[in-house]
């Protein structure tokens, strides 16, 4: 099903399309503990990352196609192509420590921008999962999209 979506994934329609989803992904991540969310329905792995507001303080939501990698799980802040950074991405910049709520249970993590060769190694394997992303770094123009590695913390 997830091919079926792919090539309509890199087209400006469904750009607006999946902002209109964020809502509804969230509430339905949010309820089922990060079993069920939109991008599930269409065999998408999603969590929901849980930020700090980095000026409010309170707790910020957003569901995120990802892929895992190193340990951890590989999220792109594409904003889906926009000309700025996704809110969410200032935020874990601010404040690393976050939790993300996936396949029923809540892990606390730490979120760490990727450079370099390692940021285009996790790139290309989030790319090849969700060829959009590609489409997306083009839209986004002079902007660098962030990709980060959310690292499981140890208690």
């Amino acid at each position: 099903m997830r091919g079926v979506f792919a090539g309509f994934g890199k087209s400006k329609a469904f750009a607006v399309l999946g902002r209109a989803l964020v809502p509804a992904d969230r509430v339905l991540l949010r309820i089922s503990g990060g079993r069920v969310g939109v991008g599930a329905a269409v065999g998408l792995r999603t969590l929901l990352l849980t930020t700090v507001g980095r000026r409010s303080g309170a707790p910020r939501q957003v569901p995120l196609l990802y892929v895992e990698r190193a340990g951890g799980y590989v999220v792109i802040g594409s904003n889906w192509g926009g000309e700025a950074h996704p809110a969410w991405s200032g935020n874990l910049l601010a404040q690393p420590k976050a939790t993300v709520a996936i396949g029923g249970r809540t892990v606390e993590i730490a979120g760490r921008l990727l450079t370099g060769d390692e940021r285009q190694e996790m790139w290309d394997a989030v790319a090849s999962y969700w060829p959009a992303y590609d489409r997306y770094a083009v839209r986004a123009g002079d902007r660098e999209i962030r990709v980060f590695l959310l690292e499981p913390v140890s208690r």
